[in-house]
């Protein structure tokens, strides 16, 4: 009996730490369709002086369509740098068996906003992008870990080293980048 309910309260366990790890947010469009949408991860981190700059990454499935939902938020003292996406940027994604993974944007042209924060004295910029997985890419980023990924913005690319293991300074808390896609993408499918 004590095995059957320790087996019980193990399986319980696991099952409860795999619904955790698929926490999501759901967005209503305007035709009334709900779309859900894993929680943003933190997947590069940079703070320099005054000036920090995140990128996030979740994941979202729209009519059997997968999407990698991408922002990237800039903080400073001064005015972050501006960055545009449009219909020929794209995400490149280097996987550490040396496959690179292209990702398509989504949207048509979208430039970073710039708000004001009062209460920190900070200008911050939030880019916002939808980007498409090409064919068979979901099965290599299953698989295989990022070590790096460069984003095709409209006038530049951008490379973004991949972390194992990344402690945030911002938000004090512990992310693991490099297996981003090995993680979450089972909660999309």
């Amino acid at each position: 009996m004590k095995k059957l309910f320790l087996s019980l309260l193990l399986g319980l366990s696991f099952i409860a730490n795999a619904q955790e790890d698929c926490q999501y947010t759901i967005v209503t469009t305007e035709e009334n369709k709900e779309i859900k949408s894993t929680k943003e991860y933190l997947m590069h981190e940079k703070v320099f002086g005054n000036t920090s700059q995140f990128m996030f990454f979740s994941l979202s499935n729209n009519d059997g369509v997968p999407l990698l939902n991408f922002q990237m938020l800039a903080k400073s003292k001064e005015f972050p740098k501006s960055y545009c996406l449009d219909k020929t940027s794209k995400i490149y994604i280097q996987l550490l068996n040396g496959t690179i993974i292209t990702l398509i944007s989504a949207l048509d042209e979208q430039c970073s906003s710039l708000i004001y924060d009062n209460t920190e004295k900070n200008n911050i910029r939030i880019l916002t992008g939808t980007f498409l997985f090409t064919k068979g890419s979901l099965e290599e980023l299953e698989k295989y870990p990022i070590s790096f990924i460069r984003v095709k913005y409209v006038n530049e690319s951008v490379d973004y080293p991949m972390k194992k293991e990344l402690q945030s300074e911002s938000m004090s808390k512990k992310y693991f980048p490099e297996s981003y896609f090995m993680n979450f993408l089972k909660c999309i499918q």
